[in-house]
């Protein structure tokens, strides 16, 4: 690509406002994702009712969102957002009659401007929604909304169900906590699977022209280690970190230009992260040493040979193949097996594996049509690969994922 041309001097003198602008705005947006977690722990933990404080948290949200840009960030931002978020929460209050004790007991409650607490009230609120008194799907939904900051349409795309009903299940799961003590401890089972939902919510987005949401992977990896300093001598907490540092150690090499997907087979090595990747090799190497391992202590197994390989080709197969063997099996735990099974005893038998596949939950899910159109390459079958690298390109929401899916199948046209 040629450089631009040098632009003209009367071109030279305009200040551009507008792309400033917009890096202030992301920053500001980037702090209230971080903040909006802790800003809602605070204020359940002094005021209680779950549901009215997250309303008047999202209206201060708003007004910070509004306000920042122009005015600046104040110097104690989460302050801010506790003060403006407890004063709309007595304004709900207050103008609901039906709410006359309640008004009471948290107007002799209000203290302002009183500074909030010191310490970051997250990890409560993770606890919270993962009270063992909610079905798991609800635990998993109320906590991707409540402290991953997803949406709810993400969240319904992520259990496979219509958004409506993904925002009753929220809704009810809200209302079943309603008046739990604040800091009563989840399940941490539950806890960890929530957080890996977020981290691959934020590596591969589901839709959306991006492919990777830094901020939702970010703020994964940031409970993450904040699980794992709470639990210490939870190898499945250590593993769960490792393997999130593993995976995104390789983020800056996913995408070429203009955000193109680049497979993992191909991506260049030397631009992996390899202070993440020290540190997660550390941590499940110290997991694995101290009990029979755990799935996300195996996954991140897994990880760690892809990143500590030379190359595609020099990666230890037969070795991640063995790993794959000690996870219980599933549709997905299959389709990934199936790929490590080619490599180490060709394609034919890594396609007859995903044969068993067909018919089940992955029909009709893009991943199983891609691999198969993977393997299919392998096998010299181009025709029949290009057919299936097109229907995965249909079958996803993701635009990157699209485009490089496409970009296979014309690589393909036979002449």
């Amino acid at each position: 690509m040629s450089p631009p041309p040098e632009p003209t001097e009367p071109q030279a003198e305009e200040p551009v406002e507008e792309p400033a602008d917009a890096r202030v705005e992301a920053r500001v947006e980037a702090l209230l994702r971080e903040l909006a977690p802790q800003v809602l722990g605070a204020l359940v933990r002094r005021h209680g009712d779950f549901d009215t404080c997250e309303d008047a948290v999202q209206e201060a949200l708003l007004d910070a969102a509004l306000q920042w840009p122009q005015r600046g960030v104040p110097d104690n931002p989460r302050g801010w957002l506790v003060t403006v978020a407890s004063r709309r929460l007595i304004d709900q209050v207050r103008s609901d009659s039906a709410r006359r004790r309640r008004e009471e007991s948290v107007a002799v409650r209000e203290t302002a401007p009183e500074e909030p607490p010191a310490h970051d009230d997250t990890l409560r609120l993770l606890f919270l929604c993962c009270h063992p008194d909610l079905p798991q799907a609800s635990q998993l939904a109320l906590t991707l909304r409540a402290v991953g900051g997803l949406t709810t349409a993400e969240i319904a795309r992520a259990f496979l169900v219509p958004e409506a009903t993904m925002a009753q299940r929220i809704s009810r799961a809200k209302q079943k906590i309603k008046g739990t003590a604040f800091g009563e401890p989840g399940e941490p089972a539950v806890v960890l699977h929530v957080l890996y939902l977020i981290f691959n919510e934020g590596y591969t987005a589901s839709s959306g022209p991006e492919l990777h949401r830094g901020e939702l992977t970010g703020e994964a990896i940031r409970l993450a280690r904040a699980v794992h300093r709470l639990l210490p001598g939870d190898g499945e907490a250590a593993g769960l970190l490792a393997l999130m540092l593993l995976t995104e150690a390789r983020r800056p090499a996913r995408t070429g230009p203009e955000g193109v997907l680049v497979p993992l087979e191909e991506q260049d090595r030397a631009l992996w992260d390899q202070p993440m990747i020290a540190e997660g090799v550390g941590l499940i190497t110290a997991a694995l040493q101290q009990a029979a391992p755990g799935p996300y202590q195996v996954q991140a197994a897994i990880a760690a040979v892809h990143d500590e390989a030379p190359s595609w080709e020099q990666t230890d197969w037969p070795q991640v193949l063995a790993l794959y063997g000690l996870l219980a099996d599933s549709p997905v735990v299959r389709l990934n097996r199936a790929v490590a099974l080619a490599m180490v005893q060709g394609p034919k038998a890594g396609l007859a594996l995903l044969d068993t596949l067909e018919g089940g939950e992955l029909s009709g899910h893009h991943r199983l049509a891609a691999v198969r159109a993977h393997l299919l390459e392998l096998d010299g079958q181009a025709l029949a690969a290009r057919e299936h690298y097109l229907t995965a390109a249909g079958l996803t929401s993701s635009l990157p994922e699209q485009g490089y899916l496409r970009a296979r199948a014309e690589r393909l046209i036979v002449t």
